[in-house]
């Protein structure tokens, strides 16, 4: 069993017709993903990579059974498409796009709560089972089935740190980038929780960043009988305070959301922490 997608999942694409949309979706099912339709609206009856093309997500549904959706439409009308989506009954929402308002992201989780929908992302390079299926933008070369479970909130992080797994020969049960906007859905708590509950899973790679307690919240979790091996990396050590780091809202201030007050929980908890990208790939094999 795989964590959130797999081979039998069946995938609907939201703005398809788009550059990143069709140019990914063709990815997708290179790499095994069962992509069963997309939606633009005004583009129905089209076809794209083979897959045929819906107004609506609702009328996708119906044709389809589609479960999962992957949001690849432009920031101002992600709102409306994920909206769309819960309203047909997906029941897992991949927010790949980027720089979605905060208050639209707020809207999104905050109904996607209600609702009992999964959100990954906003600003998510996906989902990865290699073997199994992807949803996202992570690269298909880099990944190697295996038994390592990666949850990263950096993306291109998460394409360097698989890349050195995959490289040294350590293959990877399901690869979870979980956003780094200020708002996001689903987090590193209940990532590990799934990574708890899957066979698969042998141990586990989380790849931090500096600002907010998503990774001290995360260290109090593993602290509480997470038996799983954990090497952790934490980004941004060397950022001032008070200083916004990238696009990704990543912010020092008042002392909290440091890059040493992370480590030093994390290894509070029992967690390996790397202190380059490179050494995770040596404690994982020490784990």
């Amino acid at each position: 069993m795989s964590i959130l997608i797999d081979e039998k999942s069946k995938v609907l694409i939201q703005g398809i017709t788009g550059h990143q949309g069709t140019f990914h979706s063709q990815k997708m099912i290179e790499f095994g993903t069962k992509v069963v339709a997309g939606v633009t609206p005004g583009k129905g009856g089209q076809t794209v990579n083979g897959i045929p093309v819906f107004d609506s997500v609702r009328a996708a549904v119906e044709e389809t059974g589609a479960e999962v959706s992957g949001i690849f439409v432009p920031a101002p009308f992600a709102l409306d498409a994920a909206i769309e989506a819960m309203d047909a009954g997906i029941t897992s929402l991949v927010v790949i796009t980027e720089h979605i308002p905060v208050q639209d992201a707020m809207r999104i989780v905050s109904l996607a709560d209600r609702s009992g929908v999964r959100v990954i992302g906003p600003n998510t390079p996906g989902i990865a089972s290699p073997g199994k299926a992807k949803l996202g933008i992570i690269p298909n070369h880099i990944l190697k089935k295996g038994d390592v479970g990666v949850v990263s909130r950096s993306g291109t992080l998460t394409y360097e740190i698989v890349d050195l797994l995959s490289r040294a020969g350590i293959g990877q049960s399901t690869c979870i980038g979980i956003g780094g906007d200020r708002v996001s859905g689903t987090d590193f708590v209940e990532v590990l929780e799934l990574f708890k509950k899957d066979k698969q899973t042998k141990r586990v790679v989380l790849i931090g960043e500096i600002g907010g307690s998503a990774e001290e919240e995360a260290a109090e979790f593993i602290s509480k009988g997470f038996t799983k091996p954990v090497t952790a990396y934490i980004a941004g050590k060397s950022a001032p305070q008070g200083k916004r780091m990238g696009h990704a809202g990543a912010i020092v201030s008042r002392g909290t959301g440091t890059a040493e007050g992370k480590i030093k929980a994390l290894k509070a908890a029992g967690a390996e922490v790397a202190g380059t990208a490179v050494d995770i790939v040596r404690l994982v094999k020490r784990g």
